[in-house]
């Protein structure tokens, strides 16, 4: 594959992460949202009435039907710093240090009955890395409060990260080069470019790479930024 986009600060390829591109191994830090696992697949529809419309689409993570993505990447990336996304439904990572959550408060299309609807995600700290310390401490709960539906509508991606909630983490990582070889929607690389931090980031999905370059040409105003 090749080079997809390049600024002061952020350089982005397009290609397979594990196998095309690996430059994204010369970094200092990761901080990443890969395929968790859990064969996720998104409706985007209504829901009146306690009945979803059946005219809704469907859309999928590729190469969620496992963690092998994930756990490759993470084994070659070895013992240095790492901040992870990832699910309850399956097994986390090894060599965790700090567990965090991810509360996602807002408004949602999820199921109008039901016993239980999850509206957090896990994030770890990979490492017993020299991530900055502060008074008072980042508390292990973060909220963001912006309307997730709204948000994939507007970037085009189906789990897009609050640009927000990727500089409150990069704020807390070792200095250097962060890397992000899933790079999704761009969140990561956005962020760390707004700290004035260099990033490498690797995309697999070509369609997505459009969206990261569109994204980060719209510098400060990106529209996920201010999510």
């Amino acid at each position: 594959m090749s080079l997809y986009y390049q600024d002061g600060h952020v350089t982005l390829y397009h290609g397979d992460c594990l196998t095309e591109h690996r430059e994204w191994l010369n970094a200092d830090v990761l901080v990443t949202d890969p395929p968790y696992g859990i064969d996720w697949t998104a409706r985007h529809g209504r829901a009146q009435h306690g009945t979803k419309d059946q005219r809704s689409t469907k859309s999928a993570i590729y190469a969620d039907g496992d963690t092998a993505a994930r756990d490759a990447a993470l084994d070659i990336w070895g013992n240095l710093p790492a901040i992870v996304f990832g699910s309850w439904r399956i097994p986390r990572p090894q060599n965790v240090h700090a567990l965090l959550i991810w509360h996602k408060e807002g408004a949602y299309s999820g199921p109008l009955v039901a016993p239980f609807f999850t509206n957090h995600e896990e994030i770890y700290a990979i490492g017993r890395a020299a991530w900055r310390k502060s008074s008072p401490p980042l508390r292990s709960v973060i909220t963001t409060t912006e309307h997730r539906s709204s948000a994939t509508r507007q970037i085009g991606h189906p789990t897009p990260k609050p640009v927000q909630l990727m500089g409150q983490l990069i704020d807390r990582c070792p200095p250097g080069v962060i890397a992000d070889p899933f790079a999704g929607s761009g969140s990561t690389l956005i962020a760390a470019r707004n700290l004035g931090r260099k990033a490498v980031g690797v995309e697999l999905e070509e369609k997505y790479c459009e969206i990261i370059a569109k994204r980060l040409d719209q510098g400060v105003l990106d529209i996920g930024a201010l999510a």
